[in-house]
């Protein structure tokens, strides 16, 4: 019996897609087998076309490939990076920037190549590597303070420091100071340069980023040759032409640059030196010089003209001046900003209260107050010379409502060049020649006219004995009753002072007739009238014995009295001063006088008396 071709009874149809299906079973075996036995052939190494900066690494082991990369990627230890800045160079390594390849991490990355997703995953990856090759970058250590301390390292060779221009004095040399530029390494712009020629694992030129800080004074020459101008010659302070009452006044150089001051002037992001006069200093150096430069206004003076009841002018007024001192130190500072070291100084005109339009009426003169007359019989020349020239001193002379007048505010200096002669005068416990005498009746007259006119007298000093001249009267004979009104001057230690306490001006005029002094006082009466009294000579005192002294001027024999003798005494006047019937004020003047020996003075070898 035959038996029957199964598979031939079956549909050609179905037998190619039996065939297909059987090769399709047949290559998936081959292929499971193949990639069995290609995972298993590479299940400890890396992959096929699996590289590290280019170094293949295929069927390596992971320390195999450590040790390739090590032996052959040389760029961390042998790379170059140039630093420049300018003319500086500086070569580093790579690895002595802190850079440095991680062998063992590259190796096992690429060991990881392939077998980190699905399967279907890994075996892309594989075929990827395999066909076309997988390159990877190679894993480093950057340690960028390591970097940074070498470009901290290379910014100290590099970096300055900003200089400002300085401008100072020494002495009268003016020392200026050029500013510099300032550079100043930007570590952080560099070390980005830096970074990316390192992470591409470059080797190349790192320019340093230097940033210069420009000085806000650069040039102080400007400001220098105008302080070496200011002392190039003395600063010479002058008044105004025609007016040499003092100066003209030199301020040299050495002593110039002592009020010299400079500054610094900030203008926003510029500044500038300026230089000037210290404006302290050289305001109180004009006011060391103000009291040299001011003068005191003059009243006008004027008499009283009895018959028309109106002023005549005797003597015009005259200005006075005060120094301006804020003006002058303008002109100052105007002339040496000029280049001028010649200034003339500012004045201030004073005009003095009383001028020469003045009238009676607007004063308050309207009649004669108070006026005395003393006698001086027996003086000689000298001593009326004196007496004239001091009294004139105070011949229409004003004394404001409510002043206290001093005389000695108004008298000359007492001497021969100011036209005074010798006469006998009191000095020490003696009556001698000296310049001066006499002068103590004009004193003594002003005295009497202030006191029998009412007004308060303030200082007042006797003579140290009874000088027979001031108890005189017209007759030429002494009144004793006019001991203790007395009052004596010696400038400017011993003074006579009285108060016009009324509120008109009083005129005073002098006059000297022969041997008499007349002092009259001009203003109008507020009704004061004058009661005194005196206690008379008091508590008298015998002189003491003589005294005889050699004179070797005089010849053999011959005796002269130089000094004549006094008695002592004490005399108390008081005075009540009334004004419309009331008591205005009570006052007392006591004088000692002490009690003064005669004097002899006698030739060599003469006898003296017993």
């Amino acid at each position: 019996m035959q038996t029957e071709n199964r598979f031939s009874k079956i549909n050609p149809g179905i037998q190619i897609v039996f065939i297909i299906v059987a090769g399709l079973l047949l290559a998936a075996i081959g292929g499971i087998g193949y990639v069995y036995a290609f995972e298993s052939r590479h299940a400890e190494t890396i992959y096929p076309g699996v590289s590290v900066a280019g170094v293949d690494l295929s069927g390596l082991t992971e320390e195999e490939a450590r040790e390739k990369l090590e032996n052959t990627l040389t760029y961390p230890e042998q790379g170059k990076i140039l630093f420049i800045y300018g003319d500086k160079r500086w070569l580093y390594a790579p690895q002595q920037l802190g850079f440095s390849l991680d062998a063992a991490q590259s190796a096992r990355q690429a060991f990881a190549v392939g077998r980190e997703g699905s399967l279907s995953e890994n075996l892309s990856v594989q075929m990827t590597a395999a066909q076309h090759g997988i390159n990877l970058a190679p894993v480093v250590q950057y340690d960028q303070r390591q970097a940074y301390a070498v470009l901290q390292t290379l910014a100290s060779q590099v970096d300055t420091p900003v200089v400002e221009a300085a401008l100072s004095l020494n002495g009268t040399d003016v020392v200026i100071t050029p500013g510099q530029v300032g550079c100043q390494v930007d570590l952080d712009a560099t070390l980005k340069a830096l970074d990316e020629l390192l992470y591409g694992q470059r080797e190349g030129a790192v320019p340093l980023v230097v940033v210069e800080q420009q000085p806000q004074i650069m040039d102080a020459t400007a400001a220098g040759e105008f302080a070496q101008q200011i002392l190039s010659e003395a600063l010479v302070l002058s008044l105004p032409e025609g007016n040499q009452s003092a100066g003209p006044w030199r301020i040299e150089p050495e002593d110039l640059a002592k009020l010299i001051v400079i500054e610094r002037q900030d203008n926003g992001a510029s500044a500038e030196y300026q230089v000037s006069v210290n404006q302290q200093a050289m305001s109180n150096y004009l006011s060391s010089l103000a009291p040299v430069v001011h003068t005191e206004p003059v009243n006008a003076r004027f008499i009283f003209n009895d018959d028309t009841r109106q002023l005549d002018l005797l003597q015009p007024m005259v200005v006075g001046q005060d120094l301006n001192i804020p003006a002058s130190l303008e002109a100052i500072n105007t002339a040496l900003g000029a280049g001028e070291h010649t200034v003339t100084l500012v004045l201030d005109a004073i005009d003095p209260p009383v001028k020469d339009d003045a009238t009676a009426e607007s004063l308050g003169i309207t009649e004669l107050v108070s006026t005395e007359t003393s006698y001086f019989y027996g003086s000689d020349p000298g001593r009326v010379q004196n007496i004239t020239l001091a009294s004139q001193a105070y011949h229409g002379l004003l004394v404001a409502p409510g002043e206290t007048f001093s005389m000695a505010s108004y008298l000359t200096d007492i001497s021969l060049e100011n036209g005074y002669a010798e006469a006998p005068i009191i000095y020490g416990n003696e009556t001698i020649q000296g310049v001066g005498g006499g002068v103590c009746q004009v004193s003594t007259t002003l005295f009497r006219t202030a006191f029998y006119g009412g007004f308060p007298i303030v200082e007042r000093h006797a003579h140290a004995y009874r000088v027979g001249y001031y108890e005189q009267t017209a007759g030429g004979s002494r009144n004793p009753n006019l001991a203790g009104l007395d009052a004596t001057v010696y400038f400017p230690l011993v003074d006579l002072k009285f108060v016009n306490d009324t509120p008109y001006w009083l005129l005073m005029e002098t006059y000297v007739y022969g041997y008499s002094l007349t002092w009259k006082f001009y203003s109008t009466s507020d009704g004061r009238t004058v009661e005194w009294n005196t206690t008379g000579i008091t508590d008298i005192v015998e002189p003491p014995e003589p005294i005889y002294r050699e004179n070797p001027d005089l010849p053999t024999g011959t005796i002269e009295q130089v000094d004549w003798p006094v008695e002592g005494a004490t005399v108390i006047i008081n005075r009540t001063v009334y004004k419309n019937g009331e008591v205005y004020f009570t006052d007392s003047f006591r004088t000692d006088y002490v009690p003064w020996g005669a004097i002899y003075e006698y030739g060599p070898g003469t006898e003296i008396p017993q």
